[in-house]
This record gives structure tokens, C-alpha cells and sequence, in this order.
């Protein structure tokens, strides 16, 4: 029953199926982010005052510098004892991309106590990017553990981000958005359903524990004239700049850090980041605090611009270093101090004309979400969930493109993950023969009319061995597969030398292919590379022990060039 299973999912339209283990993994997701939050706020209360999980502006100078500088050495010896363990959504895309989506149990361990204790030191992190790691690691064990093919693993695994996602803002819409923008990097039929299952589930079980509430509770906002967009449009600017240098300088930190060990450059990092707390202590923690004042007008011009100068250098610094954590919450505070600077200006500069620098703090989030993600969509549909306004659609939809637009191709930023990766000497196929071929196992395109034998047998064991009219022939020599041959041209030889007492497989004429295994959970992705590789082509298919079938390169070519 298992096997059929993994048969049928091996094909790109096994969508019930698919959409049942998204729903499966949508509540292991949902299940673990609880815990991981729950552990968060239960030690954050015991000891910040007033039981304020974002009180740390309420520490005293001497804890504000230690408490950062101790969590980042004993983060960085745990992470050193473990080996150096990658953690993150860049480890999510590297295991994608080259891993077909296995992510390792320890792993998402580590991740699990590194991020929540980084977070509890009072890092500028967010809890996010550790949340897509944790529900990503979720979807792909639950398809590991049933042994189901990688196409179906990296579904699941695209099906635990979003549920992260959306367990962690409360934002399901946004949640799918993200696995499909920046995970898995395409949208499909047969990924949009298990995703948006996951996605519900995951977000039920969250509303279950925490309540429906939004993350930020403002009062409703709008434009006061579309003649604020032109100045909208300046903002877009302003802050898809911003975002360019930010990822900039994650990227040069990144590349220095790489010069020393875990447990020193972690230390370094905990130690820059407890100098931000000492002179600004509203860069301590995920932030959203200051979020909110910012959005309920509550924050002055010189204090918003002091918060995002230090809450990029703290964020850069920490996560190039190497800390564990997010990204995505820190540009949402990097952002909302931006606009809400942007929107004091602007009441400067046209009084009682334009909005609220609230309203504009809320738009910065989305810009610099926007361009830090390159996720234009994924930002609009997070800023519209977090805020439950909308009114922030019409000038939200103009500052994420132009933001994304002047990050992308005025500075020639890739996404903040992609530079990460590529920091690694690593890349993100994402092209869509390669897209396409992810998505489906070599089980649904296998020849399995095959014929095993060794490389000489008799006549009669040759006329035996043609009696089912197998397609194809494979030649084992001392017990291991080394070639195929179309049973075809054996039958012809059979036919034109009768009186041949012994057949040689491997000296009579025929059409021959060089041969190498594939297990039976290989994508054709993994199939075309592992021809690449070894120069062959055509694979035997394994299932345990046993061959199954056999795959050609023709019979992938022609599976990628189907209309």
C-alpha cells in the first residue's frame, strides 16, 4: 500500500494526496512554532521587568551589554561543539537545492535552542526565520519518515515554511505567498494546494493558543489624497535603497566572519550587538514594540532615524556573524522606522495634506520587506494580515514594486537569501527546465519492461529471456548492472545466428548505454544530473535491493518537452 503510494506521488498531479500530508505537516508546523514561541515568551517574562517579553529598554546598562555578550559565546561554543550545524532559511534553500529537500533532525534541534536563545539574549533577530526553518524541517521528516519520493518531500517541505510563516504573524496568506515566492520560487497548481492546507491548519493551531488578534493593533488609516502618491513613489526609493544597503552589508559581514571560528565570531557579534543596547536599547530583541509606537505616531523624527541606523548595524552584524535567528522581523522594524521618519517629513513639508506617519510607517514595513525578500507580493499580502487595514492596498502595491524595482535593478541586489547563499559558493537553480523536472519522480517515468541477465547465457536462455517482450536488456556482470541494450537488437541477432551456441551481450551488435543506479525517491532533476555527472545515459531504478526499472535521458528530455 506504502508503495503504491510513493508511485503515485512520484507523478506532479498527485494533488489529494499531496494536499492531505500538507494538511498532516501544516499541523506538526503549527504544533512545533507554538512550543518554540511558548518557550520564547515563558523565559523572556521570568526575567525582563515588568514581564514584558519586549522590555529590555527596561534593563540596566550593565545587562543590556552582558546579557548579548554571554548569549553569543555560549551560542557560539553550542554551535562549535555540534560541528558547525547550518541553520536558517538559507540552510532550507541549500538543502533544496542540493539536497532535494532532506533536512536532518539535528539540525532543526539546534535551531530550535540556538534561535530561541539568541532571541531571549536580546539579539536584534526575529523569530521567523528560525519558524521557516523549524516548520520546513516539519514537512520534510514527516515525507522522509514515510520514505516518499523528493518531488513530494520538497512539496511538504514548501508546505511547513508557509505554516511556519503563518503560525508566527497570524498571516496564512502571507505564509503561502512566502513558501511560494521564496521557497520553492514558482507557483503551481499542485503546489498551491498542500500549501494553503498547511497554511490554515497551522494557523488554527496557532489561534488556538494565542488568540485571532493581529500582531500590531492600530487604529484604521488611510490616505488623505492621491496626491501623496508621487511622494510615495519617493519613499519606494528611499527605502528599496536602504534595503540595497542593507543586504550589502550582511553580505561583506557574512564574508569577514567566515575568516573565524563559530564560537569567536558569534562572541564578536554578542558583544557589538550588547554596545547597541548600551547607547540605543529599543535594537534589543525582535522590536515590534517600537513598531507599534511607530505606527501610532508615538515616536519622534531623531529617535526613528537612531533606531534604524543601529537596528541595521546590530541586525547585519549579528546575523553575518552568524547568530540564529531572523531577518524578516528586524526589516519590519528597519522599516516602519524609515516610513514613520519619511511620514514626519512629509507632515513637515505639506501640513495637513498627507497622512499620518503612521500610515506611513506601516508602508515602510512592506517596502522593506518588499526589497530585502525580493518578494513584492509576500510583503503586500503580510502587511494587509498584520495590520487588518485595507486601505493600505492602493500605495502599499506602489511602494513594495518600486522598492523591490530600485533594490533589484538599480543596485543589482539579488534577494537577501539568494546573496546569502551564493556568499556560500553555493546557487538556487531556478530556471524552469529544472523547475519542472523537480517536480516530478523517475517512479512515473520509469520503463519497468525489462529483462535482467548476465553477460553470456545461452541461445535458449536468450529465446527464454525475450518470451515476455521486454523494451530493454540489462547486463549484469559479476552481479552489478553495467549496460542496456534493447531487447530488439538481441532478438535481431538471435534471428541472423541461429547455430551461436553463446551470446555475448556485450559484443553483439546493438545499441548499448553505459548504466549508473537512482533510487526510486530521485526527482528527474537528480536523474538529469547524475547523468551529467557520470556521462551516461540511462539509470537503473532501485527500491531497496531490487531494480525496478530503467530510465533513459530521451525519456527525460521528452518528459520536459511535452506541451
Amino acid at each position: 500500500m506504502l508503495d503504491k503510494l510513493r508511485t503515485h506521488l512520484a507523478h506532479a498531479d498527485a494533488l489529494p494526496t499531496l494536499a492531505v500530508l500538507g494538511l498532516c505537516s501544516g499541523l506538526l508546523a503549527g504544533g512545533v512554532i507554538v512550543l518554540f514561541r511558548i518557550l520564547i515568551d515563558s523565559l523572556q517574562m521570568s526575567f525582563l521587568p515588568g514581564g514584558d517579553v519586549e522590555n529590555y529598554e527596561g534593563l540596566s546598562a550593565f545587562w543590556r551589554f552582558s546579557l548579548p555578550a554571554l548569549g553569543g559565546l555560549f551560542i557560539g561554543l553550542l554551535f562549535q561543539l555540534a560541528g558547525g550545524a547550518q541553520v536558517g532559511v538559507i540552510h532550507v534553500l541549500e538543502r533544496l537545492a542540493y539536497f532535494q529537500g532532506h533536512l536532518p533532525l539535528r539540525n532543526m534541534l539546534l535551531q530550535f535552542v540556538g534561535a530561541a536563545m539568541s532571541i531571549v539574549s536580546g539579539h536584534s533577530v526575529g523569530r521567523e526565520g528560525p519558524s521557516v526553518h523549524l516548520g520546513a524541517a516539519c514537512g520534510s521528516l514527516l515525507g522522509q519518515g514515510l520514505q516518499l519520493p523528493n518531488n513530494s518531500i520538497q512539496i511538504l517541505l514548501a508546505c511547513g515554511a508557509a505554516a511556519a510563516i503563518a503560525a508566527s504573524f497570524n498571516t496564512p496568506i502571507a505564509g503561502v505567498i512566502f513558501a511560494m515566492e521564496v521557497i520553492l520560487m514558482e507557483y503551481t497548481i499542485a503546489g498551491f494546494a498542500p500549501v494553503i492546507l498547511a497554511a490554515v491548519t497551522a494557523t488554527a493551531v496557532s489561534r488556538a493558543a494565542f488568540g485571532a488578534a493581529p500582531a500590531f493593533i492600530v487604529p484604521p488609516m488611510d490616505m488623505v489624497s492621491l496626491l501623496e502618491l508621487p511622494y510615495m513613489l519617493v519613499m519606494g526609493i528611499a527605502i528599496g535603497a536602504l534595503a540595497a544597503v542593507f543586504i550589502g552589508q550582511l553580505q561583506r559581514v557574512t564574508l569577514f566572519g567566515t575568516h573565524f571560528p563559530i564560537w569567536q565570531r558569534m562572541t564578536l557579534a554578542g558583544i557589538f550587538v550588547g554596545l547597541c543596547g548600551l547607547f540605543v536599547p529599543a535594537v534589543m530583541g525582535i522590536g515590534y514594540d517600537t513598531v507599534n509606537a511607530a505606527m501610532l505616531g508615538e515616536l519622534g523624527l531623531g529617535f526613528l532615524l537612531l533606531v534604524m541606523v543601529f537596528k541595521v548595524l546590530a541586525t547585519t552584524v549579528g546575523l553575518g556573524l552568524g547568530l540564529p535567528g531572523g531577518l524578516i522581523g528586524p526589516t519590519l522594524v528597519i522599516g516602519a522606522c524609515a516610513g514613520g521618519a519619511l511620514g514626519i517629513a512629509a507632515e513637515y513639508l505639506f501640513p495637513g495634506q498627507v497622512a499620518s506617519p503612521g500610515f506611513y510607517a506601516m508602508l515602510g514595513m512592506g517596502a522593506m520587506m518588499s526589497a530585502t525578500l525580493q518578494a513584492p507580493l509576500a510583503a503586500l499580502m503580510a502587511l494587509l494580515e498584520l495590520t487588518y487595514n485595507p486601505h493600505i492596498i492602493l500605495p502599499g502595491m506602489l511602494v513594495v514594486v518600486v522598492s523591490d524595482i530600485i533594490a533589484s535593478h538599480v543596485f543589482g541586489r539579488d534577494s537577501v537569501f539568494l546573496t546569502l547563499l551564493r556568499a556560500r559558493g553555493l546557487d538556487y537553480r531556478s530556471n524552469p527546465v529544472a523547475q519542472a523536472l523537480r517536480r516530478v519522480g523517475v517512479a512515473s517515468v520509469m520503463d519497468t519492461s525489462l529483462a535482467t541477465t548476465t553477460r553470456t547465457l545461452s541461445h535458449s536462455a536468450a529465446e527464454s529471456l525475450l518470451i515476455d517482450e521486454p523494451l530493454h536488456v540489462l547486463v549484469l556482470e559479476d552481479r552489478q548492472p553495467v549496460s542496456l541494450l534493447l531487447a530488439a537488437d538481441l532478438a535481431r541477432h538471435l534471428t541472423a545466428r541461429p547455430d551461436q551456441a553463446e551470446v555475448d551481450l556485450l559484443e553483439i551488435p546493438a545499441q548499448r548505454d553505459d548504466i549508473r543506479p537512482i533510487g526510486m525517491q530521485a526527482t528527474l532533476q537528480q536523474a538529469l544530473d547524475e547523468m551529467d555527472e557520470h556521462k551516461v545515459d540511462a539509470l537503473y531504478v532501485i527500491r531497496g535491493g531490487d531494480i525496478i526499472g530503467t530510465l533513459s535521458r530521451q525519456s527525460v528530455e521528452a518528459h520536459y518537452r511535452q506541451p
